[in-house]
């Protein structure tokens, strides 16, 4: 893929506003209302929690807010299948790229917590 963004802030920037504009999308219904606030919610905050992340007071705190992030981004997926398999929106087939990006950011966000932890244990503890 040579179109491929590898500064994660602004790929998280851009799910962000991608998940904001399906959750505006959805149905004014009791389901639409519910759905379109859960996904606005899981979907927008892995772009503040990465941030957070980068100000972590220390290894294990950033391994802690990265693994929030995973969890938020795992939680996008379901609703973004939910939203898919109802349908929500129309073509469900609308909705393939952005499943495939939040798939990506959890691949991505796996790797750096595992990184992460990997040179945590390299380290010598402080005293």
């Amino acid at each position: 893929m040579s179109d491929t963004k590898y500064d994660l802030e602004e790929r998280l920037l851009d799910f962000s506003v991608r998940i904001i504009r399906i959750s505006e999308s959805l149905p004014a219904s009791r389901a639409g209302n519910h759905v379109a606030g859960q996904l606005l919610r899981s979907g927008t905050a892995p772009l503040s929690m990465h941030g957070e992340a980068q100000a972590a007071e220390s290894p294990r705190d950033f391994q802690h807010k990265l693994r929030l992030s995973l969890k938020e981004l795992r939680e996008t997926l379901r609703w973004l299948r939910l939203v898919q398999r109802v349908p929500l929106v129309e073509p469900s087939s609308k909705l393939d790229s952005i499943l495939a990006e939040c798939d990506e950011l959890i691949r991505i966000f796996v790797t750096s917590i595992r990184t992460s932890e990997s040179r945590s244990k390299k380290r010598p503890p402080s005293s």
